[in-house]
């Protein structure tokens, strides 16, 4: 009941910033920018160890991504491009903020975690990738648990509890097996397809 109860408030609040936004006319896609602007600046934070600070950053960031596809569907202005720019600003998100805990590791002389960070890096972006060029051959591939909303989420949480070791270390290997699974899946319904066509014949 509680949840139900938070979960509504949260998006009434969405809705009336996507109300807002549409109201100001703003172009969605700026709207895209600005959230890809606000994680560099949590980039620069998580660089020189403001790790709250960070976080408290990305959840704004958050804002703006979560609102510029509503405001574009609420306008009219739903658009290929859109949806292009939207993804390639995603991408530089994820890595700008995996660039800022690179150079933090760096600057504090752990390597280790740089080094997990480096994979951690690697995994999200493949991720992303094994999904778009999975889908040139089949219909979907969006199997696998950790996608982009729960790699935010578990940034934040590193964040704000101060537990960013153990979050990268959950990013590295939960990514990582993301990317197998679409592999597998792929293989399969690859096969699948190939059968099917065949029995057509």
């Amino acid at each position: 009941m509680i949840t139900h109860q938070i979960g509504k408030a949260g998006n009434a609040a969405v809705e009336a910033i996507v109300r807002a936004f549409a109201a100001s006319r703003i172009n969605p896609n700026v709207l895209t920018f600005i959230g890809m602007a606000i994680n560099a600046v949590a980039a620069y934070l998580f660089a020189w160890g403001y790790f709250r600070w960070a976080g408290a950053t990305v959840i704004l960031a958050g804002i703006f991504d979560l609102t510029d596809g509503r405001v574009a569907r609420y306008t009219g202005r739903v658009t290929p491009f859109g949806g292009f720019f939207d993804s390639v600003m995603d991408r530089y998100s994820d890595l700008i903020l995996l660039i800022g805990l690179l150079v933090y590791y760096g600057r504090v002389n752990r390597f280790t975690y740089v080094t997990l960070v480096a994979v951690a890096m690697i995994g999200s972006v493949m991720v992303s990738y094994a999904r778009a060029r999975a889908e040139n051959m089949i219909p979907s591939c969006k199997v696998g648990f950790l996608e982009r909303p729960e790699r935010v989420v578990l940034i934040i949480i590193g964040a704000l509890a101060n537990r960013m070791e153990s979050v990268l270390w959950v990013i590295a290997v939960l990514s990582n097996l993301t990317v197998i699974h679409r592999c597998v899946h792929t293989w399969q319904e690859t096969r699948r397809l190939a059968d099917q066509s065949q029995q057509r014949r």
